[in-house]
């Protein structure tokens, strides 16, 4: 069947359905299979519970023939080439295709005609769609493959989770995605709660159809390139998920500064004005951390050399200011952004040496400005191109010695089919290539020499492998309750899809009314929800800051303020796991819940790391709905109440809190109260527990050293000394030297 869904923009000459495959060898990690158009076909056991199907002509698939360029362009996108899993590939027994066994996984090929199945244990999970004559599909351009297609059965219902961002039902079931386009918030990750998961992994065009009007009961995923190669996952999700990060990559971790509160400059707000803005906040008792400047680009090349230095109309002596703001305890974040101006003399130098991007008569590109350099036409850094990437990274990896604590990321050029790189990178490759390694290359800056890799790179831009940079920005939404909801729609959605963090930037400047600030109530809420994520930030906008409030509101904010500084330990640590297992840090249900059907429905609440289920209030007034899942018990945060699970309850919530429920078995470690970081001390992290119900398992707290064992009925803490204990009721706390020890009340 022809791949319909692909561009139709695209030249087609040759349609070859797999119908037919010849075994070819066998091996621990792999088996390879031939096909009657000089096609090959490998069968990987990538990683446990990892099936890889690569198919294209042999020179491609042969490691030993792909040149050095392929190699770094797949290590984009994969960080695990090599397969580290063990397959036994065995013909059925009726020698109608052969099966793939790892474990109690297996991936089931048959032959004549091709089919591909997906089992845990004897359970088909997910299957090739039986209404196609091959469910593998390959079209050729000049004899050489260019388009792929695949078609897997969707059955009625079915759920299909991840692929990107958006501000509707998470199920993306119905929905047409594609890669390269801005407006679709693509990214590459599709799961489903049965414990299936797809990896389309190419930097060239990809479009899903799960379901979509044309063939409700087909996922159908369209691929541009010469080779086809597709990962298939099963398992648990959480199993998923780790798989999935330690395939394409893990996130560095964020420095323990990033999780404080960031201020965000304003366009046209003069630095000093900034920096006493966010000083007067600190007078005013808001913990502040980090200063965010706002776009244009802070550093720019010279005229005529190549070299980045600081616009000094936005931060005069910059290595003496950004020593003063340190010995503050202020970090910095800054925006940079890769464009020549084209009326310079290094435009037309960097021109003569091929290192910008080109239009199809071999000159230079010249973009219309953006915000991000100024509104002046300009051409762009091919960072395609080794010698240039390096000069990127090197220049910035400069400004971190000289006090830089991060960059933003933005790319808003919309990069035409007119455009190629140096090495002949167009259309929807290099749309997704060069945002990609733009962020690659800063974040390689931030985290240069340090082991384990550290840094964020702050960015609303999804792109492919974004999952090893946390920090991803949410778009501004509408400085109301629907905006409010949207946000949490575009958190949670994001981080269902693989990318470990999200942050927010609390309110929209674009959308006040004049200096009037927001419905108190309506801010609260928005705070409320940032102080329960990986991080946010405050607009310096007069009308968006705390001090815009009676004194009575900003009471509320202070205390909400003093709770996030405070679960600062916790969530450093569920970002710590995030790192090692790809779960996110916050989880919509159907991804914390998987097995639950009934909490799928309840799409507007999460859970933050393992041990808090959070409903945030996203309506006017002071109540709200929760469901709380089966096969625990939950504590109320707010009022030490506990609750079975299974239920809907009806949750009044004063302004100054959020409705946030422990899970039973779990302990919440928190902090002391901070102005901000710099007052962290390292040595004592802690000050006070929270149990919530019989300890059971170790808590989840940056440099996890607190360990539980059960004995007899009671639970033996070790790592508590010193630190305030608050038991649930019923418990009792018993202190012997180093070990606390909890049981039943008698």
């Amino acid at each position: 069947m022809p791949c319909s869904g692909i561009s139709p923009s695209l030249k087609r000459t040759h349609v070859i359905q797999f119908d037919r495959l010849v075994f070819k060898s066998a091996h621990a990690t792999h088996a390879e299979f031939s096909t009657d158009t000089d096609l090959l076909l490998r069968v990987e056991a990538h990683g446990p519970g990892v099936f890889r199907i690569l198919a294209g002509l042999p020179d491609r698939l042969s490691e030993e023939k792909q040149t050095a360029r392929q190699k770094q362009r797949q290590a984009l996108t994969i960080a695990r080439e090599e397969c580290i899993g063990e397959m036994l590939t065995e013909s059925l027994i009726d020698e109608s295709g052969w099966r793939f066994t790892q474990g109690d996984v297996s991936l089931v090929i048959g032959n004549s005609p091709l089919k591909i199945s997906l089992f845990r244990g004897d359970s088909c999970i997910l299957r090739s769609d039986d209404d196609f004559e091959t469910p593998l599909v390959m079209e050729s351009e000049d004899g050489q493959p260019a388009h792929w297609s695949v078609m897997f059965d969707l059955p009625e219902n079915e759920p299909v989770f991840g692929l990107g961002e958006t501000t509707g039902d998470f199920n993306r079931r119905g929905v047409e995605l594609v890669s390269d386009l801005n407006d679709f918030r693509y990214l590459p990750l599709a799961w489903n709660p049965q414990g299936w998961g797809i990896y389309a992994n190419s930097l060239e065009r990809v479009m899903h159809d799960p379901g979509t009007e044309d063939n409700p009961g087909t996922y159908q995923i369209f691929m541009d390139g010469p080779v086809f190669d597709l990962f298939l996952f099963a398992g648990d999700v959480p199993e998923i998920f780790n798989q999935y990060s330690a395939l394409t990559g893990r996130a560095g971790q964020p420095p323990l500064w990033a999780m404080g509160a960031w201020l965000k400059q304003q366009p046209g707000q003069s630095t000093p004005g900034f920096i006493a803005q966010a000083e007067a906040l600190r007078q005013a008792q808001f913990p502040l951390d980090v200063l965010d400047f706002a776009q244009p680009s802070m550093v720019q090349f010279q005229a005529d050399k190549l070299v980045l230095e600081w616009d000094d109309r936005r931060m005069d002596d910059a290595r003496r200011s950004l020593a003063a703001l340190r010995e503050k305890f202020f970090e910095v974040c800054v925006p940079s952004f890769p464009g020549v101006p084209r009326e310079s003399v290094l435009f037309d130098d960097l021109e003569d040496r091929g290192w910008l991007l080109t239009d199809d008569d071999g000159n230079a590109f010249v973009f219309d400005g953006v915000p991000e350099n100024g509104n002046v036409p300009f051409g762009l850094l091919d960072l395609t191109y080794k010698d240039a990437y390096a000069f990127w990274v090197e220049r910035h990896h400069q400004l971190v010695d000289e006090g830089v604590g991060a960059f933003q990321s933005s790319f808003p050029v919309e990069i035409s089919d007119a455009v190629s790189a140096r090495n002949g990178e167009s259309g929807a490759l290099l749309r997704e290539l060069y945002p990609l390694l733009l962020r690659r290359a800063l974040f390689d800056a931030v985290s240069m020499n340090k082991t384990p890799t550290e840094g964020v790179v702050p960015s609303a831009d999804l792109i492919m492998a974004v999952q090893r940079v946390a920090w991803q920005k949410t778009p501004a939404s509408a400085n109301d309750w629907d905006g409010l909801t949207q946000w949490l729609r575009q958190a949670l959605s994001i981080q269902a899809s693989g990318v470990i963090a999200v942050t927010h930037e609390l309110g929209n400047p674009a959308q006040l009314d004049g200096d009037k600030p927001l419905d108190a109530t309506l801010y609260l809420r928005m705070l409320g929800l940032c102080v329960f994520s990986a991080g946010f930030a405050f607009q310096a906008a007069p009308a968006l800051l705390p001090d815009a409030y009676p004194e009575e509101i900003q009471a509320k904010i202070r205390t909400l303020l003093e709770l996030r500084y405070r679960l600062v330990p916790y969530i450093n640590g569920v970002i710590e796991d995030a790192v090692r297992t790809g779960l996110p840090v916050q989880r919509m249900m159907a991804l914390a819940y998987p097995d639950d059907a009934k909490a799928r429905a309840w799409d507007q609440q999460y859970m933050l790391g393992p041990a808090l289920l959070v409903a945030p209030v996203l309506q006017p007034g002071t109540s709200v709905n929760v469901y709380l899942p089966e096969g625990d018990a939950w504590w109320d945060l707010n009022l030490n109440q506990r609750y079975e699970g299974g239920q809907v309850l009806t949750i009044e919530c004063g302004l100054d809190s959020v409705p946030v429920f422990g899970r039973e078995g779990h302990m919440l470690c928190l902090g002391p109260v901070l102005r901000h970081m710099g007052e962290f001390n390292s040595a004592r992290i802690l000050d006070e527990v929270w149990m919530f119900g019989m300890p059971m398992h170790n808590p989840v707290v940056m440099r996890n050293k607190i360990r539980v064992m059960q004995m007899q009925g009671s639970s033996y803490i070790k790592g508590l000394e010193g630190l305030k204990i608050l038991q649930s009721d019923g418990l009792e706390v018993k202190r012997r030297g180093a070990e606390v020890r909890i049981s039943r009340e008698r």
